[in-house]
């Protein structure tokens, strides 16, 4: 037997049809004053039959029920809110502009905020490429783009945003090193602008589902992870010493070999080859060493 799935429906928000609330206010106070008028007007007197009374009864309530279903219409429309209006199930539209506005009592109203919401995430811990253990967190602003999509498409959206967020934390999280010293590779340390705008995009197309417009995403904690900070922290040192031994070297190869082409262009001193060798090696030193040089002074010659 086989099974065969079908891809989500997706909804897609559209205006609702609602009526301004102002007139309906007005008309529904015009009809409060014309039942107290009525009611005002049809008091039984003392001793009238028992119909009579039921009659008057009948007034005042029924009006009331009345004023009081449409009344069930109302509803208020803050700045960057939405109201998504059903009718036994099915979707009629979203209201989005503000003020008083009415529907008939028969409908569903659900509002739903629109505004910028932050959000700063837990830290997680994950690995990186190179499969280091490390601890990150990261602050998003998102707000809802489509209401009909959050409403519909998914259970409960703001949920649905916070394990997105994880799992797109950890999914760039895992794509790059924590640190490149030879600079050859995109790190998560070292370069924020490309692992910001790789999140951005990650969420984006994980939250499109839910109607959801992820406008800003950035990481807020990275750190290796406590188990091998120490040793990490002794892995960067050495790693820097080397990195900073390796261009020392190549700079003072670079001053050694210029200062040996001035000498023999000016003719400056005629050196053999054992004397050029042992000018390099006293530059070498005085260049590439951690403590200050002191000079010795040969009062003889190189062979004696």
């Amino acid at each position: 037997m086989s099974v065969e799935f079908k891809g989500m429906n997706t909804s897609t928000e559209r205006a609702g049809s609602s009526f301004s609330g102002y007139p309906m206010l007005l008309f529904i106070l015009a009809l409060l004053v014309l039942v107290v008028w009525n009611v005002a007007g049809n008091i039984p007197p003392d001793g009238a039959a028992k119909a009579v009374k039921l009659t008057f009864v009948g007034l005042i309530i029924f009006p009331l029920l009345v004023l009081a279903f449409l009344a069930a219409g109302f509803f208020m429309i803050q700045p960057n809110q939405a109201t998504v209006i059903t009718l036994f199930g099915e979707y009629r539209g979203t209201e989005r502009r503000e003020g008083l506005r009415w529907v008939w009592p028969w409908m569903m109203k659900n509002k739903m905020s629109v505004r910028a919401h932050n959000i700063h995430s837990e830290r997680v811990k994950i690995n990186d490429l190179r499969g280091n253990p490390i601890e990150i967190a990261c602050n998003v602003v998102w707000r809802v783009a489509d209401t009909a999509q959050a409403s519909f498409d998914v259970d409960d959206y703001k949920e649905f945003v916070n394990i997105q967020i994880e799992a797109g934390l950890r999914t760039v999280g895992s794509r790059h090193p924590y640190d490149d010293f030879e600079n050859e590779e995109v790190t998560l340390r070292g370069s924020a602008d490309v692992i910001n705008r790789e999140l951005l995009e990650e969420l984006n197309d994980r939250l499109k589902v839910a109607g959801i417009l992820v406008d800003e995403a950035g990481l807020t904690h990275l750190a290796y992870a406590s188990e091998i900070a120490s040793a990490m922290l002794k892995r960067q040192q050495a790693d820097a010493i080397i990195a900073a031994r390796a261009k020392i070297v190549l700079g003072a190869v670079g001053m050694v070999e210029d200062a040996l082409i001035k000498l023999s262009q000016d003719n400056i001193v005629e050196m053999d080859d054992e004397r050029r060798a042992a000018m390099v090696s006293n530059l070498m030193v005085v260049l590439c060493g951690e403590k200050e040089a002191h000079p010795v002074v040969n009062a003889g010659t190189l062979y004696q």
